[in-house]
């Protein structure tokens, strides 16, 4: 069985969030993680790969630093690392990203494919659906629990106050939710192979399979950032000296204005 994983490289934004003047986030400039939904879905695949016998490969789209979420999935237990990454491919949105990964997951043979619900950069939730349908083959999103039986896999999903028990016939592509487990840590033996025994491919534009330039990165990309900012700081509201009865009297009328009670 061979599973794909795509992860992504975003922005620790307890760092702080930078931008270009083209209003797209500065990457370079900034902190990075592993996203959490797509580490969520890494561990998946790993427990699926201990319980099954799996093959599983990571792949991600980003600058040459990225190589390092690359490098933590393989000490964490993935086999094969997969670094896109071109000029021609940054700025990319969603449409451009799911087109790219698309091109590249044509080289390789997969049964599974596990993206994270959405990236905490973005938060669209639309890459990974849109992969699938790129690629055509079916999709189940917000994962939350993931069982391979014979040549299917079973995801229980959520969907607001209850979940659907959803059996499809591989290959298919699901989305995980970060809930759906809590991810290993890195092993000291792991980190050793990872940096000194593994090695991370490098693709660029040409090892893209049948993509068109018009629907790459920033010029390929439907979605234009009309404006961009950091968090907008609060204020300080409104503060008020009293006594404990009427305090409790006072918060209890403005929860009844507004209409929280």
């Amino acid at each position: 069985m061979k599973i794909v994983v795509c992860i992504k490289q975003v922005p620790d934004t307890k760092g702080g969030v930078k931008f270009n003047p083209d209003g797209t986030l500065d990457r370079a400039a900034m902190l990075a993680i592993m996203n959490p939904d797509d580490k969520a879905g890494l561990e998946a695949a790993l427990r699926i790969k201990e319980e099954c016998g799996a093959e599983v490969t990571v792949i991600t789209m980003g600058l040459p630093k990225a190589d390092d979420v690359l490098r933590e999935a393989m000490a964490m237990g993935a086999d094969n690392a997969i670094l896109v990454t071109d000029r021609v491919l940054g700025g990319a949105d969603t449409w451009a990203t799911s087109t790219t990964i698309a091109g590249a997951i044509r080289n390789i043979d997969y049964d599974l494919i596990i993206t994270g619900r959405q990236a905490i950069d973005g938060d669209t939730a639309q890459v990974g659906p849109q992969i699938a349908e790129h690629l055509g083959v079916p999709v189940i999103s917000y994962a939350e629990d993931i069982k391979v039986e014979g040549d299917s896999v079973i995801v229980k999903r959520q969907y607001e106050d209850r979940y659907h028990e959803i059996k499809a016939q591989m290959p298919c592509l699901v989305t995980a939710l970060s809930e759906l487990n809590v991810p290993r840590y890195m092993t000291p033996g792991g980190i050793f192979d990872a940096y000194d025994e593994k090695v991370v491919t490098v693709w660029g534009r040409n090892d893209l399979k049948d993509v068109d330039d018009s629907d790459l990165g920033l010029k390929g990309s439907p979605t234009k950032i009309a404006k961009a900012s950091d968090k907008v700081r609060k204020g300080a509201g409104e503060k008020v000296a009293l006594d404990a009865s009427e305090a409790v009297e006072y918060i209890m009328g403005k929860l009844k204005e507004r209409h929280v009670i």
